[in-house]
């Protein structure tokens, strides 16, 4: 006797968290689909074209979209199109009773991930729809690792200039604060030199962790800039706020990892490139390690 899908959930895919929206013309149709992925374990409401389904995905923080191809007005596939463009981070899926009058590959291009014939049961729904889970958590999973340094958990260099770049239009569209702070470590070399390199990488890591904590959640991002430098992008942050913040950074490092850390602060101004706004935070940790190397051998 075989299981109850909704029995069995599957270690590697929380149901749960999902919210999916079905999109279909016929109540008749879409309300026993709806019913259906609940029963699986799913959050599911219902739209009745797809100018509703594009209000709804607009309104709630919907992760994938059934849609039926044969709809009056904006058809499935438009629909698709649509939330591709508008919602890249939803995933489609496209439903028809009438799969001879369109191409599997019509159906991808359009932008779903996956195609289903009507009518189908409970078995077939779940299955196509776990693998467009696992698809997209896969997907995702590349995606993160390839913009994060693995020894300290922060994002790396590659993902700090598109990230800088994409605030920089923000603040300057939204009329917003920004602010960077370029950090780097005292005395790094000479620690790796004496304690050795698997004590230096503990280090950074540890680092990395200290940055994640001490940044506001939600808000500001930490990147490893290279070897012992780090990063931190600060979003609608006046010149105080990111002061205090690196401080508190500061103060962690020295009380948790035992060596020091200077930091060089900007403030963004109208029309800056980022890479001058590096270079305006990269002048004053100059400034300041310098003043600290004549300060060591005074």
């Amino acid at each position: 006797m075989s299981e109850n899908p909704s029995q069995t959930p599957k270690p590697d895919v929380n149901y749960g968290e999902e919210l999916i929206l079905v999109v279909d013309d016929e109540e008749s149709v879409r309300a026993p689909i709806v019913q259906m992925l609940k029963h699986l374990g799913f959050q599911a409401n219902p739209a009745a074209h797809g100018q509703e389904a594009l209000e709804e995905l607009s309104n709630k923080p919907y992760t994938f979209m059934l849609t039926d191809i044969r709809m009056p007005g904006m058809d499935g596939l438009q629909l698709i199109q649509r939330v591709r463009g508008e919602f890249p981070h939803i995933y489609s899926i496209a439903m028809t009773g009438y799969s001879k009058d369109y191409k599997y590959i019509d159906v991808i291009n359009a932008g779903a991930t996956d195609f289903i014939n009507k009518p189908f049961g409970l078995e077939e729904l779940e299955a196509k729809v776990r693998r467009a889970i696992l698809e997209r958590n896969i997907r995702q999973e590349l995606s993160r690792l390839s913009i994060t340094d693995a020894l300290t958990g922060l994002y790396n260099q590659r993902h700090f200039y598109a990230r800088l770049q994409d605030e920089i239009r923000r603040a300057e569209r939204r009329k917003d604060e920004l602010s960077l702070i370029l950090l780097d470590l005292d005395n790094f070399k000479r620690y790796n030199d004496t304690r050795g390199h698997l004590a230096g990488d503990e280090l950074l890591h540890n680092v990395g962790e200290i940055i994640t904590t001490n940044i506001r959640q939600g808000m500001d991002s930490g990147y490893r800039y290279g070897g012992d430098e780090f990063a931190i992008i600060l979003v609608d942050a006046a010149e105080e706020v990111t002061r205090q913040i690196g401080e508190r950074v500061g103060k962690a490092i020295e009380e948790e990892c035992g060596l020091g850390a200077t930091m060089g602060y900007a403030q963004f101004s109208k029309g800056m490139t980022p890479e001058a706004f590096v270079d305006r935070a990269d002048k004053e940790l100059y400034r300041l390690k310098s003043e600290k190397r004549m300060g060591n051998t005074a």
